[in-house]
């Protein structure tokens, strides 16, 4: 009998010590998008404590302190840029009509946001940061030199098939596409209405020929 009272004492105990279940990207989406809206100097742990439902300990013993959770959000935003514009450009589509899919998503990602038009968050949050932490800016870097390689190949395909000239330099049409892409980022956080950004569409294919 003292046996089994001890044996429900000890699993009661561990019931009560067990952490908090949580999803770990759940939780650091839900800290993304706190930094999102507010910036990384203006989120506070306890925004993020309220927004991911985990108390502090639990939070630096999942992810860190905050540079550490603002890190990890970066890198799985810019891991989830680039998945994105991998799957566009798998795409079968002629040129024309990728640019129309792939910037107007861009459009649709910009311009969306409980709190109004949210923009890129590493062109929105990382950028101020990139000043003082050469780990954020590296992120960036890495994470929008990886997109533009995965365009230039878009380019090339699209050169290869005939719907470019022999001509065009493939890398500097990526460039142009990249930098189109962060100026709508811009534009819509500032509050640009979808009408204005794509025209900048228009403009940026007029540009490139198709």
């Amino acid at each position: 009998m003292v046996q089994k009272e001890s044996s429900a004492r000890v699993k009661t105990a561990a019931k009560r010590g067990r952490p908090r279940a949580y999803d770990p990207e759940a939780a650091l989406g839900a800290a993304r998008d706190i930094f999102w809206v507010k910036g990384y100097a203006a989120t506070s742990l306890d925004d993020i404590v309220e927004a991911t439902g985990m108390n502090r300990p639990s939070l630096y013993a999942a992810f860190g302190d905050k540079e550490a959770i603002y890190l990890a959000a970066l890198k799985m935003q810019g891991e989830a840029l680039v998945a994105a514009v991998a799957s566009a450009i798998d795409l079968d589509l002629k040129l024309k009509t990728f640019l129309d899919l792939f910037l107007g998503r861009c459009i649709d990602s910009y311009l969306a946001g409980a709190n109004g038009p949210r923009g890129c968050f590493l062109v929105g949050t990382a950028l101020t940061e990139s000043l003082v932490r050469e780990d954020v800016g590296a992120v960036v870097r890495d994470s929008f030199g990886r997109v533009e390689d995965l365009l230039e190949q878009r380019f090339k395909r699209a050169k290869k098939e005939g719907g470019l000239p022999k001509t065009a330099d493939t890398r500097a049409l990526a460039m142009l596409v990249s930098s189109t892409m962060h100026e709508l980022s811009m534009l819509a956080r500032s509050g640009e209405t979808r009408a204005r950004l794509q025209e900048r569409v228009g403009f940026a294919r007029k540009l490139i020929g198709v």
